[in-house]
């Protein structure tokens, strides 16, 4: 019986979140747990300008790309500024444009862009992107963007105070940018594909490629290694796109997860997994808190006397030792018995921080202690 994850946050008692507690291991389709080889999305990007600000572009004068890029941009058009002209725009921003040109997008089709400001505009809210190239790794055009921002915050401001709510220099133009040629896959190449796990597991590779063997055939499958898995495919596209389809829903049953603690020490979360176990150990933890109080005192000298104010500190140092708190952890201790321990004596999560680091450097903690 799997048994819950524990997910601690700082001022709070610890939660314990029953994620799953069905008998046995959870079959899972393939295309949850694995992706074909070679099938993936291509990140894309462009320089480009947004106009249209309402006063919130960029200060030129401190920006000068930004008018080097708008000189360029008038003389396509076929006006040409004097030398000695320097405009000052304010409703005009340089920004970085980025996209995620899907697997499969044919020309024509529309992807959603992201839109980032990269001088010193207020806001981009209420622009508008002028058609912008965006570009592969390679330097070829892969899409052309242009449109309305939607910038997800506002912002006001008057007599020297400003209230913001979210970012107002980085906005979306949803379904902003068409793919103008499509990237070639290794999909129908060849006579067999390659299914690559999403967490490399020998035990999940074994199991899927014995799966798919007992459904398509013996042979079929083989694992390569612990995170890929070949199958032969057939030649033909039409009939591999629907032998991949009959793939993606075979049903395994996945490894369980390696046991594993995640504490990341900024925020005081701390997870705990399902397959922790702590050998036989005794744990003591108290906390010492130094307080340091400054109360001055001032000397001030009769009217008439002729001498000066005196001021004399008054430092307080006091310390505070908390009792410590011993619990023991017998053989074989799982997530249930560290968490009822830990509620019973009524450790923060700093504290089980320190103590889950204290256990591993001793050798009793059977886990993985990753810290973020």
């Amino acid at each position: 019986m799997r048994e819950p994850h524990v997910v601690m946050f700082r001022g709070l008692a610890v939660l314990v979140m029953l994620l799953g507690l069905a008998g046995g291991a959870q079959a899972e389709l393939v295309r949850d747990l694995a992706t074909v080889a070679g099938v993936r999305s291509n990140q894309l990007v462009g320089y480009g300008l947004v106009v249209g600000l309402d006063g919130t572009g960029d200060q030129t004068s401190q920006a000068p790309f930004t008018i080097q890029s708008i000189e360029n941009m008038l003389t396509r058009f076929g006006v040409t500024l004097p030398g000695n002209v320097n405009p000052q725009l304010k409703n005009v921003a340089a920004v970085l444009v980025t996209a995620s040109l899907p697997p499969y997008a044919k020309p024509g089709q529309n992807i959603d862009v992201t839109v980032s400001s990269i001088g010193n505009a207020k806001s981009l809210r209420g622009g508008t992107l002028v058609m912008t190239p965006l570009r592969g790794a390679n330097g070829q055009v892969y899409a052309m963007a242009q449109g309305n921002l939607v910038v997800g915050g506002y912002g006001a401001g008057g007599g020297g105070s400003s209230v913001q709510v979210n970012v107002l220099s980085v906005g979306t133009v949803p379904n902003g940018a068409t793919v103008e040629r499509d990237v070639p896959t290794a999909f129908d190449r060849g006579n067999s594909i390659t299914l690559d796990l999403n967490n490399p597991s020998y035990t999940t590779a074994t199991r899927l490629s014995h799966a798919i063997n007992q459904a398509m055939g013996p042979g079929t499958a083989e694992a390569m290694d612990a995170a890929s898995v070949k199958v032969n495919a057939p030649l033909d596209r039409g009939q591999r796109v629907a032998f991949v389809s009959y793939l993606e829903n075979i049903n395994i049953d996945p490894a369980a997860p390696p046991a594993r603690v995640v504490v990341n020490a900024r925020t005081g979360t701390v997870i705990i997994g399902s397959s922790v176990r702590v050998l036989p150990s005794a744990v003591a933890h108290g906390n010492l808190t130094v307080t340091i109080s400054e109360s001055p005192q001032v000397s001030q000298p009769n009217a008439l006397s002729g001498g000066n104010t005196v001021v004399t500190p008054n430092t307080q140092v006091s310390a505070k030792q908390a009792k410590a708190h011993a619990f023991v952890f017998k053989p074989g201790v799982t997530l249930n018995s560290i968490v009822k321990a830990i509620n019973r004596v009524g450790a923060t999560p700093d504290d089980l921080i320190a103590i889950l680091e204290a256990l591993k450097r001793a050798g009793a903690l059977r886990a993985q202690l990753v810290v973020i």
